[in-house]
C-alpha cells in the first residue's frame, strides 16, 4: 500500500512534492517498524478487541482506497494542477502504514522475531538498518519513477492503476473476512 501511494504520487506530482511525501511516508513506515520491533505484536495479541478494530477499520479502509483506484477517470502527470492536500496526505500515509492490518501483523511478527534474537547494542543497530533500508527504498522508488514518468502513457497508467485498485479491494475483502471469522 505505501509502496502503491508513492509511486502513485511520484507521477501525479512534481518532483520536489513527491520528495516531500516519500519523507512523510519513511517518518510513518519508520513509526511504524519501531512499534513492531518494540511490542506492538504484543499488544495486538493481548487485547482482542483492538486487534478486531484494527482488522475492521482497516478492511474497510483497503476497500475504499482500492475503489478509489478503480473508479479514478484520469492520471494526471507531473502536473501542479492535480489537486493535493499536505492534511490528506498525511492521512493517507498514516493509514496506508498504521491502519493496514496486514502490515501491523507481518511487521509484529518479523521484527518481533528478530528483536528476541537479538540482544542489546545489536538490536539498536539493527534497527537503524531498517530505518536506512526505509530512506533509502521510498527515496529510491520516488527518484526512479519521476524521473521515468515522461516515458510512461497516462491510459496504460490509469489502467494499471484500476488493476492495482481491483487487488487492494481483494485484498479488503480478505481482511473484512478475517475480521469475521475472529468474531
Amino acid at each position: 500500500m505505501q509502496n502503491l501511494f508513492v509511486v502513485s504520487t511520484a507521477i501525479e506530482q512534481p518532483r520536489k512534492r513527491a520528495f516531500q511525501v516519500a519523507l512523510i511516508v519513511i517518518a510513518f513506515d519508520t513509526s511504524l517498524s519501531l512499534a513492531c520491533f518494540y511490542g506492538v505484536g504484543k499488544l495486538l495479541q493481548t487485547t482482542p478487541w483492538l486487534e478486531l478494530a484494527v482488522l475492521l477499520i482497516g478492511s474497510l479502509l483497503v476497500f475504499y482506497i482500492g475503489w478509489g483506484l478503480v473508479r479514478q477517470k484520469t492520471v494526471a502527470m507531473g502536473t501542479m494542477t492535480t489537486s493535493f492536500s499536505y492534511k490528506a496526505t498525511i492521512v493517507t500515509a498514516f493509514s496506508v502504514a498504521w491502519l493496514n492490518p496486514q502490515a501491523l501483523i507481518d511487521g509484529s511478527v518479523l521484527l518481533g522475531a528478530f528483536r528476541v534474537s537479538l540482544t542489546g547494542n545489536l538490536a539498536h543497530a539493527f534497527m537503524v538498518g531498517v530505518i536506512l533500508a526505509s530512506i533509502a527504498w521510498f527515496f529510491g522508488l520516488t527518484g526512479l519513477i519521476s524521473r521515468f514518468k515522461h516515458l510512461m502513457q497516462p491510459k496504460v497508467l490509469l489502467w494499471v492503476n484500476r488493476l492495482c485498485g481491483i487487488v487492494i479491494m481483494l485484498y479488503g475483502v480478505k481482511l473484512i473476512a478475517t475480521f469475521i471469522t475472529k468474531i
